[in-house]
């Protein structure tokens, strides 16, 4: 895998968060997942990819074709697609996709492993109901989504033109049951290695939701 100039990876990443912390996010989610099961062999779907911040390192570390990313914003998505072909990992066929509607997108697949870092954060209600739906739709009957929220009842804020949402932990929990979804609060971003030094970070709370099913195991084989 090719390595870029720090400032033009600063300058990319700037369009999905701190530019000072991308390598530290990077770092986490890798590390995260595989702490979590991630096998090569998964298929992996990163729903608000972004600029690949995340993405490249799970690209080179999945099996070819195993990778799918979807995100609202064009410009972002190419963003990426310059940051796959600089990265020199095109052979590994991620699919980049531009999803605006989740209530009709269908992917036509089924998912191992489903991840939102620092997405539904920054939706609305009504966008995260559909947005419930579509990852209840591809994700495989013991497969597992992972997303990390703020959880109370602090005011919604605003971040590049999106809400900054904060919701108690039983909305989330309610919200997820109607699609079928149960939810695990499995602890908080500082608790799990994401350090950034700031407190509105480091508190959210990282839920896995998994296929609601009585006699689920809820693991990924």
């Amino acid at each position: 895998m090719k390595l870029l100039l720090s400032g033009e990876m600063e300058r990319r990443h700037a369009l999905v968060g701190n530019p000072e912390l991308w390598r530290m996010k990077r770092a986490f989610q890798l590390d995260f997942l595989q702490s979590s099961g991630i096998k090569p062999k998964h298929f992996f779907l990163d729903m608000g990819c972004g600029t690949l911040r995340g993405g490249i390192p799970l690209i080179d570390f999945l099996e070819k074709g195993r990778y799918y990313g979807i995100d609202v914003r064009e410009e972002v998505l190419e963003e990426a697609r310059s940051e796959l072909s600089q990265s020199g990992l095109q052979g590994k066929k991620p699919q980049l996709l531009l999803v605006t509607d989740p209530v009709t997108a269908e992917l036509g697949k089924k998912f191992d492993y489903i991840w939102s870092f620092s997405v539904l954060i920054h939706m609305t209600d009504e966008i995260l109901e559909a947005s419930l739906a579509f990852a209840a739709r591809h994700l495989q009957e013991n497969g597992v989504f992972f997303a990390n929220v703020n959880v109370g009842d602090a005011d919604d804020g605003e971040w590049q033109g999106f809400p900054v949402v904060t919701r108690p932990l039983s909305f989330y929990r309610n919200a997820c049951r109607s699609h079928g979804l149960d939810v695990e609060d499995i602890g908080s971003l500082k608790s799990l290695g994401h350090i950034s030094g700031k407190r509105s970070q480091d508190a959210q709370r990282m839920l896995r939701m998994s296929v609601k099913s009585s006699d689920s195991k809820h693991q990924v084989w």
